[in-house]
């Protein structure tokens, strides 16, 4: 499909001026002289990029900007002026601009910043979720990676700039802000997308297992390793892998894994023959690495080698424009996994989640929408459907575990208080086998999940024999994957 260039400029001679540069182009152009016809055209045409003139003389460009971007979030817009003053440009990028260029144009640079605009515009349409319903594709069993908001553009601009380059990547984030999901819109955007991308969480497995898990191991290498396993970088090879919770890693695996990053090789463990890969590396933390650094307990080599390319995510706090976004997209998935007709929330519920402050961030937001969703009434979620969730005295993601130890009573207690009633008005007479069960099954699929479904790792994990664990697999249906 060929993508839209919207002019807007009231000065003809202009207009014709722009029409002959881009006429070479693979642009659909669209030129307007008045704000009211430029408006219009975003409503009807949705063009990719546009370029405004700042003096406009019914409105003026920054009004056009504002209401064209309330229209469509994800239009790139480049703002255009003859007049260079630096409030011109504040105000512009304040109110979501992706450029400022001055007049009379460097004719290469408008190409460059229009091609730019025009990358980050096709990006963002992939992984943000518009709110026109009929224009929605993405399949709404899968979590996107969405935002509008000016610091999720500044993102948008970098994964445009950064995903065709095999640079290494560290995305730095609270818990809940979306590392993952950056990650794999990364990846997505780059020339290995239609190669593997392998996730694995370096918090989630033992030292031990977390080496085999990465770099494999060969037969008789340790107790259970009856068979050679190939690891992730191995399986990984030509695509990317993903490192969650870098900083959780041993100081004995980061030597290891410094390793494969300044040379792209390693053994197996138990192993003597060197293996070679290309994997483009892409890591997340929600700690500070620097701190680590200080402390000694994360090597000064391995976080300047990891941090060619940086990112930052936001919490949510700091990007609240986006919370109506996230739950539109929510409020669909969740009505269409349960099979409820959810059409929205009221605007009264709209400003009690705009006004949360959601620690837990998109993942705490996600998790209140999809709680909402199952034990509501009505078509439309009201103030009453989150009240239990919002306001409950302790949430799962305020739990110390430092502080609980090896008793989580406190832990199941904080998560199942805010929607113990709905359980017990639905599940009368068996709450105890129902939770019991649940709790078995979620233990069980997470830790076959967290182990890459190998059974010898997941039941040393659980701390159970591999009798036991393949009894509750069978029991619950859980898919095994590989057995070895």
């Amino acid at each position: 499909m060929t993508a839209k260039l919207l002019i807007l400029d009231d000065d003809h001679d202009i207009l014709l001026m722009l029409k002959a540069i881009f006429a070479g182009e693979e642009y659909e152009l669209l030129l307007e002289s008045d704000s009211e016809g430029a408006l219009k055209r975003v409503i009807a045409d949705r063009p990719n990029v546009a370029i405004m003139d700042i003096s406009l003389p019914q409105k003026s460009g920054i009004e056009v900007l504002k209401e064209a971007k309330k229209i469509d979030p994800g239009l790139a817009v480049i703002m255009a002026t003859g007049y260079k003053t630096t409030q011109n440009a504040i105000e512009a990028m304040k109110h979501g601009a992706f450029d400022y260029v001055t007049k009379p144009f460097d004719m290469n640079k408008l190409k460059g910043a229009v091609k730019k605009a025009l990358e980050c515009n096709l990006l963002s349409r992939k992984v943000r979720y518009t709110k026109e319903r009929a224009q929605v594709e993405e399949d709404l069993t899968e979590d996107l990676m969405i935002g509008s908001s000016p610091e999720m553009i500044e993102i948008w601009k970098m994964v445009g700039t950064v995903a065709d380059s095999d640079a290494t990547v560290l995305i730095q984030g609270e818990s809940g802000t979306g590392k993952e999901l950056l990650a794999r819109a990364i990846y997505n955007n780059s020339r290995r997308k239609n190669r593997p991308f392998l996730a694995v969480n370096c918090a989630a497995l033992p030292e031990a297992l977390l080496e085999s898990e990465l770099f494999g191991h060969e037969k008789g290498a340790f107790t259970d390793a009856h068979s050679r396993r190939i690891g992730k970088f191995e399986q990984c090879n030509g695509g990317t892998i993903f490192l969650d919770e870098i900083g959780e890693m041993s100081l004995a695996n980061q030597g290891k894994f410094l390793r494969v990053l300044e040379s792209q090789e390693f053994e197996r463990v138990g192993g003597n023959e060197t293996i070679k890969v290309d994997v483009r590396i892409i890591a997340a933390t929600n700690r500070s690495l620097l701190a680590s650094v200080k402390e000694k307990s994360f090597r000064m080599d391995l976080f300047y080698r990891l941090r060619v390319v940086n990112f930052f995510l936001p919490p949510l706090r700091d990007r609240t424009e986006d919370i109506p976004l996230l739950v539109d997209l929510f409020v669909r998935k969740f009505a269409k996994k349960y099979g409820k007709n959810v059409k929205g929330v009221a605007p009264d519920t709209m400003a009690l989640l705009m006004n949360h402050q959601f620690e837990g961030n998109i993942r705490e937001l996600k998790n209140v929408i999809n709680s909402a969703v199952v034990f509501c009434r009505g078509d439309i979620l009201v103030p009453g459907d989150f009240e239990s969730f919002l306001t409950a005295k302790a949430g799962f993601k305020e739990v110390d575990l430092e502080v609980v130890g090896d008793d989580y009573y406190e832990v199941f207690w904080s998560m199942l208080e805010p929607v113990f009633d709905g359980i017990c008005a639905k599940n009368k007479g068996a709450i105890y086998e129902s939770v019991n069960m649940g709790l078995e099954k979620a233990l069980i699929h997470m830790a076959m999940e967290k182990s890459n479904n190998n059974q010898v790792f997941a039941a040393k994990l659980l701390g159970i024999s591999r009798n036991t664990l393949r009894d509750r697999l069978e029991r619950y249906r859980i898919g095994t994957g590989e057995s070895s």
